[in-house]
C-alpha cells in the first residue's frame, strides 16, 4: 500500500511538471549580419592594402589576377544570396 501510495504521488507530482521547452534554433540572420557589417569589411580593407602594396613594387599582373579573382568571387556570393531568396520565394510560392 505505501508503494502504490508513493507510486500514485510521484506520478501526479511528474504530470505538474511542465514540459521542457521547444529549443530554440540558431540566430542565422544574427551570425550573417554581424559578418557582413563587422568582418567582411576589415578583410576587404586588408586586400586593398595588399593590392596597393603589390602594385607600388610593380607587380601590376598580380594585382589584376588577385583583383579579378576577388570580383568573381564576389559575385559567386551574390549570386548565392540570389538564389538563396529566389528557392525561398519559390518555396513559399508552392507551398502555401
Amino acid at each position: 500500500m505505501i508503494a502504490t501510495e508513493l507510486a500514485a504521488q510521484a506520478a501526479t507530482v511528474l504530470q505538474q511538471v511542465p514540459l521542457a521547452a521547444e529549443p530554440k534554433g540558431i540566430n542565422t540572420e544574427g551570425v550573417v549580419s554581424f559578418f557582413a557589417g563587422n568582418i567582411a569589411p576589415i578583410l576587404l580593407a586588408v586586400l586593398g592594402v595588399i593590392f596597393i602594396g603589390r602594385a607600388s613594387r610593380g607587380e601590376i599582373s598580380k594585382v589584376l589576377t588577385s583583383s579579378a579573382i576577388a570580383i568573381v568571387g564576389l559575385a559567386f556570393i551574390a549570386g548565392a544570396a540570389t538564389l538563396f531568396f529566389l528557392g525561398d520565394y519559390l518555396i513559399d510560392l508552392i507551398f502555401s
